[in-house]
C-alpha cells in the first residue's frame, strides 16, 4: 500500500488512515507565481523569530517554525488528525509493523543555490536533528535513516511507530553541509529566500525563483516582532501590518467592528499548559501539585481574560488532536487545597517562580499568583525574553512553566509521546507505567487502540498533576482587506505561499 499526492489510500490494513492530497503550494499550473506580482506583505505573530535553524534548540518554537515554513520544505504537511499532504515526498509507506517508513521524493526540486534536494540532503538533515538533540529529536529516539538511491529515503525506528508521519511533519530539509553559522542567511528550498534578518525583530524575504511549485506572487514578505499588544493592534489598523494573529480577546470586538479587516477564529491544537517542576523538592508530591491546581479558579480566569478564544480544558491535549480523552475537571476549592498542602507538609515560606514569555499571559500569570496568595502560597511571575525562556525551559530552571503547547501533526505522539516520558526530562516527572503506555501507543497501528492507550496516559498525567491544564485555545486572526489567499492555521503557524496583497 502507498500514500501519494494523487489519492488517499489506507496506510494500514487495520484502522490507521493517512490522507495525502495535492501539496500545500497548489499545482504548478495554478501557482500564484504564474500571475502578476502580488504586492508586499508584513505579518506580525505573537512570538519573535530568534533563530532560523529548524533543527536546533528552538526547532519547535513557533517563531522558528513560522520562518521554516517559508524558507525550507517539509517531507509532508499535516492538514488534520491523520491527514497529510506531500511536499518533498510524493509517496510514503510503512512496512508491515510500521517500524520502517519509506519515502519517495519529488523529482527536480532544488535548493535556492541550485543544488539538488535529494535523498542525501534528507538523510543529512535528519542526522543533524539527532546530533543536535534539540526538542524535535525527542520524536526520533533510536531512529536511523538511509538513502538507497537519490529519490528514496528509509527511516527505521527499530520498533513499531504508527505515528511517524505526524512526527516527521515538523521536520524540514536543509542542505547537507550546513553549520550553525549558515542560518543567518540560509539556503533552503521553500517558497521564499532571506533578504535580511535581525533576530528577535524582523525577517524580510523575497520569492525563491527556483521553488518547485512556482515562485509565490508576493514581491516581499516580512515577519515583524511587535511584543507589545497595543502596538501590534495599532500597526494592523494603520496598515503597517497586514496580517496578525493571537490577538487578546479584549481587542477582538474592536477589530471586528473595523470594516477594513477580516477577523476569524479557528479551533487549534493549542492548550495553555502550566507544568510544575516535579524535580524540585517542593513540587515532588502529586498531592501538592494537585492542591495548587485546586486553588486556582481557572474557569473564572478563562472567562474573564479569554472570553472569545478560551475554553476550559478537560484534557492535556486538544479535542482536535488524535488521542484526546476528556477528564474530570479539577474543582476550584481553595479551602480544601490549603488543607491538602498542610497535610503534605508544604513549605509556605517557599516562593515559586512562574516563568512565561508571551505578553498575553501577563494577566493570566498574575491572576494565578493572586489566587494562590489567597491560600498563603507565594508565587512570583517572571516574564522572560523568548530566547531566555527557551534556555531556562530546557535547563529546568523554573518551578512553574506557563506556555501554550500544541500537538504537531494533530497527533498525541508529538505532545504526550515527546514531552512526558522519563527520558524526555522536560517536566521532572517520571512514571514507568506512563512510559509503557506511551510506547505501546506508538507501537500499535490500530487507531482505536492508540486512542485507548492515550486515554490511559492522559488520566495518569491529569491525576498526578504533572501540570495544570486550564484552557483550550482558539486562534484568532485578522488581516486587511487587500490580502487574498490567506488561510488561518489552527496551529498558529500559517503558510504564505498563496497569499497576495493588492494594497501592498
Amino acid at each position: 500500500m502507498k500514500l501519494s499526492t494523487r489519492r488517499a489510500v489506507p496506510a494500514l490494513a487495520i484502522t490507521l488512515t493517512l490522507l495525502a492530497t495535492t501539496a500545500c503550494g497548489g499545482s504548478g499550473d495554478d501557482s500564484p507565481g504564474d500571475d502578476a506580482a502580488g504586492g508586499t506583505l508584513t505579518a506580525a505573530g505573537p512570538i519573535p523569530i530568534e533563530n532560523l535553524d529548524p533543527h536546533g534548540p528552538s526547532s519547535m518554537d513557533a517563531g522558528t517554525q513560522l520562518a521554516a515554513r517559508a524558507l525550507f520544505s517539509q517531507l509532508v504537511i499535516s492538514t488534520g488528525p491523520g491527514e497529510f499532504t506531500g511536499e518533498l515526498a510524493t509517496e510514503w509507506e510503512p512496512n508491515e509493523d510500521t517500524s520502517q517508513w519509506t519515502f519517495t521524493l519529488r523529482e527536480g526540486v532544488e535548493f535556492s543555490d541550485g543544488e539538488p534536494v535529494d535523498a542525501d540532503a534528507v538523510v543529512a538533515s535528519f542526522e543533524r536533528v539527532l546530533e543536535l538533540n534539540g526538542p524535535l529529536a525527542g520524536n526520533f529516539v533510536d531512529y536511523t535513516v538511509e538513502a538507497p538511491d537519490e529519490s528514496t529515503v528509509v527511516f527505521d525506528a527499530g520498533k513499531p511507530d504508527a505515528s511517524f508521519v505526524a512526527k516527521i511533519s515538523s521536520f524540514f530539509v536543509t542542505p547537507p553541509d550546513v553549520s550553525d553559522a549558515s542560518f543567518q542567511d540560509p539556503v533552503g528550498s521553500g517558497p521564499f529566500v532571506v533578504e535580511s534578518f535581525t533576530p528577535g525583530q524582523e525577517l524580510t524575504m523575497t520569492p525563491n525563483p527556483t521553488y518547485w511549485d512556482g515562485a509565490p506572487a508576493l514581491e516581499e514578505l516580512t515577519f515583524q516582532s511587535i511584543p507589545e499588544v497595543s502596538a501590534r493592534m495599532t500597526a494592523l489598523q494603520t496598515g503597517e501590518v497586514d496580517v496578525t494573529w493571537a490577538m487578546p480577546d479584549d481587542q477582538i470586538a474592536a477589530l471586528q467592528g473595523d470594516t477594513s479587516l477580516t477577523v476569524e477564529t479557528v479551533d487549534g491544537p493549542g492548550v495553555v499548559t502550566m507544568w510544575m517542576n516535579s524535580g524540585e523538592e517542593t513540587l515532588q508530591e502529586a498531592a501538592v501539585r494537585r492542591a495548587l491546581w485546586q486553588a486556582v479558579d481557572f474557569e473564572e480566569i478563562t472567562t474573564s481574560l479569554f472570553p472569545e478564544t478560551g475554553t476550559p480544558a478537560d484534557s492535556v491535549i486538544s479535542p482536535v488532536v488524535l488521542g484526546y480523552a476528556p477528564q474530570e475537571p479539577v474543582a476550584y476549592d481553595p479551602e480544601a487545597a490549603k488543607a491538602a498542602l498542610e497535610d503534605a507538609g508544604f513549605d509556605f515560606d517557599t516562593t515559586l517562580e512562574l516563568q512565561f514569555s508571551q505578553p498575553q499571559f501577563r494577566q493570566f500569570a498574575q491572576a494565578v499568583a493572586s489566587d494562590l496568595a489567597e491560600i498563603d502560597v507565594k508565587v512570583e511571575p517572571l516574564e522572560k525574553e523568548q530566547a531566555v525562556f527557551l534556555e531556562d525551559l530546557l535547563a529546568m530552571n523554573w518551578d512553574i512553566n506557563l506556555q501554550q503547547i500544541g500537538s504537531q501533526g494533530y497527533d498525541a505522539a508529538t505532545n504526550l509521546g515527546r514531552l512526558y516520558p522519563c527520558a524526555a526530562g522536560r517536566t521532572g516527572y517520571c512514571n514507568e507505567e506512563l512510559d509503557s503506555l506511551l510506547a505501546d501507543a506508538e507501537a500499535t497501528s490500530d487507531t482505536a487502540e492508540r486512542e485507548d492507550l492515550y486515554a490511559q496516559a492522559t488520566q495518569i498525567i491529569w491525576e498526578d498533576a504533572v501540570g495544570m491544564y486550564p484552557m483550550f485555545v482558539g486562534m484568532p486572526y485578522a488581516w486587511r482587506e487587500g490580502v487574498e489567499g490567506f488561510v488561518p492555521a489552527g496551529d498558529s503557524i500559517p503558510y504564505f505561499t498563496d497569499v497576495t496583497n493588492s494594497d501592498g
